[in-house]
């Protein structure tokens, strides 16, 4: 729950200059960050920019401009996803929301930081490879497509062949 009241109050006090930006549902968007599942995928990737920040740009507390400028991108990515708390990870996402810039800084972030993540947070390191196991479901309007295509329980699909036996 700390991680949960640390976004909000980071939004209020303009840490996240993006998701203060995001419109009048930035409430709506932030509560849904409010989940175990998204708090904790966005605690991993600021606790990778953290590592990342501190051996390679030399910033003792925090992060660099731009480290944190990736930091408010990632957490205004994770509040617009449709995924909401199902999420996969990104490397087994079927939407690639982040811009090609981004993606490629959370790469290189990733490949630097993941290694020491297993000594200095067991836990989000353990979870995050859990969490890349579970499989990716169906985009959110392919589940929709999928669900308005298929009839309802007990009602069967006529066929032509069926109506011309009828007749």
């Amino acid at each position: 729950m700390a991680v949960i009241f640390d976004l909000a109050q980071s939004a209020a006090h303009g840490r996240y200059g993006t998701m203060t930006r995001m419109g009048k549902n930035a409430e709506d968007r932030l509560a849904r960050l409010a989940t175990s599942r998204l708090a904790r995928e966005l605690e991993t990737i600021r606790a990778m920019l953290r590592i990342a920040c501190r051996d390679r740009h030399g910033t003792a507390e925090g992060l660099c401009a731009e480290c944190a400028a990736l930091a408010d991108y990632a957490a205004k990515r994770l509040a617009l996803c449709p995924y909401g708390a199902d999420k996969p990870t990104c490397v087994n996402c079927r939407i690639h929301c982040y811009g090609p810039r981004q993606r490629e800084q959370v790469r290189e972030t990733m490949r630097h930081a993941g290694p020491r993540m297993m000594l200095r947070h067991p836990y989000l390191a353990i979870m995050h490879v859990v969490d890349g196991r579970r499989p990716a479901p169906p985009k959110p309007n392919e589940a929709l497509a999928d669900a308005a295509a298929s009839p309802g329980e007990g009602a069967k699909p006529v066929t032509a062949a069926a109506s011309e036996s009828k007749s």
